[in-house]
């Protein structure tokens, strides 16, 4: 059985959540693998990633041509154009599988639109987090769903996007790409506690675009809290941006003059520590809106508090059910003394912070990489 996994982003947010299952069908053994990447950043994580598996591997690297790429440069915030043609262009290598394994869903189009209909499609989420654009009627096209956990599973199941035996929970393929027993990487030497604040890109969802610059002025201006900004690495690689799921477009504020250079703040726009879990293993409070970021970050429980720029009716909302894991705030003025009280209690949400990890993430003893992997085996006859 030939299985590809195929990397084609602008970053490189989605290649842990997949890359440990590659080095977990090599050593299973019975398949001939290929990493197909659009990047060579791409090529050179994977590669990290899976160590000694790399040799027993098939690279291939995707072009997707002049004219695309410059539309993609030009717009991009509009249609993923550079992805849409990395597909389009190597037909041929996809054509030669017999499954893809994916982190997102543009993927599908070699079935629905190029007509590889005898490709098997899998997709492993990049993320666990609650956002409706991760339960969308697309998910059906997908002969097998591997999931964290019963909680995406049974909302899968529920809108009837997965059955039984195309929704299988395998645990979090991410979470072997780091050692729990590893100290966490020391951010800041002045004995502060430290928040981390990493905001979405989503231009209805995100507090970036009403708060974020007030809310980086405000860490600059006291002495009481480091600050890491490490923004979801999406939203600094583009100026303008749209939501197809909630029809908005927005253009992103810079970073305030203030905080640039301001010894208690660390900016972080898009390098391999915003995305391998450095700040959420290290820091002491998470500060956020709608990134599925939140659920690495009560692997370890701690205070957390989201903002809510537009006043969205969350209370019931499963798209919100992140945020009955901390206070939420709706203005900046606000911020300061609920930092106070997430700080001198930071166990309040602990209960509720260990069962939504329970329901978000399926944990053995056998690794969540390997168990994928049997996964696609046992679907696909391997």
């Amino acid at each position: 059985m030939k299985v590809g996994f195929l990397f084609n982003h602008d970053a490189l947010h989605q290649v842990r959540h997949t890359a440990p299952v590659i080095a977990a069908l090599v050593d299973l053994g019975g398949t001939e693998v290929t990493v197909l990447t659009s990047s060579p950043e791409q090529a050179i994580e994977v590669r990290a990633l899976i160590g000694k598996a790399a040799d027993a591997v098939r690279f291939v690297a995707l072009d997707p041509g002049s004219v695309a790429a410059a539309l993609d440069r030009a717009l991009r915030f509009v249609a993923p154009f550079r992805r849409v043609a990395v597909l389009r262009r190597n037909l041929p290598a996809f054509a030669a599988l017999d499954v893809l394994v994916v982190p997102e869903t543009t993927s599908l189009l070699l079935r629905d639109r190029f007509g590889l209909t005898d490709l098997g499609f899998v997709w492993i989420p990049h993320g666990a987090g609650d956002r409706s654009v991760g339960f969308r009627d697309v998910v059906r096209g997908f002969d097998l769903v591997l999931l964290s956990g019963d909680k995406v599973r049974d909302r899968m199941l529920a809108q009837g996007l997965v059955t039984p035996d195309t929704g299988r929970v395998v645990g979090y393929p991410k979470f072997d790409t780091v050692d729990p027993a590893a100290p966490a990487p020391p951010l800041f030497a002045n004995g502060r506690p430290t928040v981390l604040y990493n905001p979405h890109f989503d231009p209805r969802l995100s507090s970036w675009y009403r708060m974020g610059p007030a809310i980086l002025r405000w860490f600059a201006r006291q002495d009481w809290f480091n600050l890491v900004f490490a923004p979801h690495v999406m939203l600094f690689r583009r100026a303008v941006h749209a939501s197809v799921e909630h029809r908005a477009v927005r253009l992103r504020p810079g970073i305030p003059r203030e905080a640039q250079g301001c010894p208690h703040i660390l900016i972080d726009t898009g390098s391999e520590r915003s995305v391998d879990m450095s700040y959420t293993r290290a820091a002491d409070l998470y500060l956020g809106d709608a990134s599925s970021q939140i659920y690495e970050w009560i692997a370890q429980p701690r205070p957390a508090v989201f903002l809510d720029p537009s006043h969205a009716r969350w209370q019931g909302n499963p798209d919100f059910a992140h945020w009955r894991l901390g206070e939420v705030v709706g203005d900046v003025g606000a911020l300061p003394s609920t930092l106070e009280r997430a700080f001198a209690d930071p166990r309040r949400f602990a209960a509720e912070q260990g069962a939504a990890f329970a329901q978000t993430f399926s944990v053995t003893a056998e690794p969540a990489s390997r168990r994928a992997a049997r996964a696609v085996l046992e679907r696909f006859g391997g």
